[in-house]
């Protein structure tokens, strides 16, 4: 084998070896997933629906088609309140995720919690988690019209009032173009069957791309940081 020969291989093989590394032909541009806890309720968990079908599942698979390479967690707990979601923040957040999709509140209202209470929890896990500096997207949940006027003013300021504050994404109402409609929901009128839960991925998807966007830039510096090596 000829030196020519030689440096030629070596050539290929470490271009195939940069290529494997950095994803080259997949769309991704950084060396790691971007990490993702999804902090909710039963919408989150996925109530009742089959395996591979919930929300955390489906989100994964539409930001790996859009080329984003993510791992969501699934952290939603069926029956959770704002103050159980709040409990268990400190525990949820031991993977050090890049971003989380908060979902609570719909069981406060369902149970009749005042929304001062519910407030009060959110307001303390958003500050929580703004101090360890991690993107938040905020999911908000309109309060059901038989509660009173009185009620569900109080309870529907609650969430755009917290994004305002805390200065987080916002995604007004998580089950938007879902709820009410027999065909996207399961029997119980509550909670969304498979596609339905497609429909909530689809219409969530552009700001859910917009909260991981920092952290890929991050990670392309990374990239770009150990090509000058």
């Amino acid at each position: 084998m000829t030196i020519r020969t030689f440096k030629t291989l070596l050539s290929i093989v470490l271009l195939l070896a940069f290529s494997l590394f950095f994803g080259a032909g997949t769309g991704r541009a950084w060396a790691a997933p971007v990490k993702i806890l999804a902090l909710g309720t039963s919408l989150t968990q996925g109530y009742g629906l089959p395996p591979g079908t919930e929300f955390t599942v489906q989100l994964q698979k539409a930001l790996k088609q859009a080329g984003v390479d993510a791992v969501i967690t699934n952290a939603g707990v069926s029956g959770d309140t704002s103050a159980g979601g709040l409990a268990r923040l400190d525990w949820s957040l031991a993977d050090h995720p890049d971003a989380v999709i908060l979902e609570l509140g719909s069981n406060d209202m369902l149970r009749g919690i005042p929304p001062a209470v519910t407030e009060k929890n959110l307001r303390a896990i958003l500050g929580k988690l703004k101090a360890a500096r991690v993107k938040v997207l905020l999911t908000g949940m309109g309060a059901q019209r038989n509660l009173g006027a009185d009620y569900v003013k109080q309870f529907d300021s609650i969430y755009p009032r917290l994004a305002k504050e805390y200065n987080v994404l916002f995604y007004p109402f998580i089950l938007d173009g879902v709820a009410l409609n027999p065909k996207l929901n399961q029997a119980d009128g509550m909670h969304p069957n498979p596609a339905g839960v497609k429909v909530i991925v689809a219409r969530i998807l552009p700001l859910v791309k917009k909260l991981v966007a920092p952290e890929i830039k991050k990670e392309i510096k990374k990239t770009e940081s150990k090509k000058t090596l």
